[in-house]
């Protein structure tokens, strides 16, 4: 079964067509790779997606359910997250009460002065189980806007993983990083997305390669090509418009 679908996705800005029909499809349990040239239309994508924008035409289907018209809060509670390709925490709250809103939500629980949230044990404990699977277990009372700027992408993909979706949109999750924060980023998204099926756009070719089952690549707009990584880097297309000769065969 297909976790996501689009079908004849199109949207524009101004009548400028950005995306021109997308028909995506992920299946269940896998990791997506999305890659294409700066202004391709994959982060337009991902806005479509998690109903940032609606689109201007066409479908989007969520485990056969068409959700093309729900807004980002609904998408969540249905079991979409998403990650940002800018970091999107809450910038003085700690590392701790971030990822405590994210367990909140997942539980239906909106922030209340008058409740006692320090006491709700069962929030507080899969809050640190969480803050202890993304190593920042003991930074847990540094203000987000103080983390490294690894931590702090580490902080996010934790918030968008902390409602527990069964569908993740990582974006451009180690724009910035170095060499060593990457491999970092990276073991942490495979473990943290294991047993549930992701899509992520990413520009690290050596990123996407290491961590997708399956890449689609757009180029202005429309698809032009989805396989298997190993069918990706023989593609002469992709080759041409995107990859170059480094990762192709």
């Amino acid at each position: 079964m297909n976790v996501l679908e689009t079908r004849d996705l199109h949207h524009d800005f101004s009548g400028m067509k950005v995306i021109m029909g997308i028909d995506l499809k992920v299946a269940e349990g896998e990791r997506h790779a999305i890659i294409g040239p700066n202004g391709a239309g994959k982060t337009t994508l991902f806005n479509l997606i998690s109903g940032t924008y609606i689109p201007s035409s066409g479908k989007i289907f969520y485990r056969g359910k068409d959700v093309t018209q729900l807004r980002p809060y609904q998408l969540s509670r249905m079991g979409i997250g998403r990650s940002f390709q800018i970091t999107s925490t809450f910038a003085n709250m700690t590392a701790f009460q971030n990822l405590r809103l994210a367990v909140m939500a997942k539980h239906n629980i909106r922030y209340d002065i008058f409740r006692f949230v320090n006491k709700m044990k069962n929030i507080t404990r899969e809050t640190e189980d969480l803050l202890d699977q993304i190593d920042l277990y003991n930074e847990r009372d540094v203000l987000a806007c103080n983390l490294s700027y690894g931590k702090a992408r580490a902080l996010e993909i934790g918030m968008a993983l902390g409602t527990d979706p069964e569908l993740v949109l990582l974006d451009e999750f180690t724009a910035g990083m170095s060499k060593d924060e990457t491999a970092s980023a990276v073991q942490l998204v495979l473990k943290l997305t294991e047993n549930k099926t992701a899509v992520i756009i990413e520009h690290d070719m050596d990123v996407v390669f290491s961590i997708a089952d399956r890449i689609t690549v757009i180029h202005y707009g429309k698809i032009l090509a989805t396989g298997l990584p190993e069918d990706i880097r023989k593609n002469r297309d992709v080759k041409d418009a995107y990859l170059g000769d480094l990762y192709v065969s």
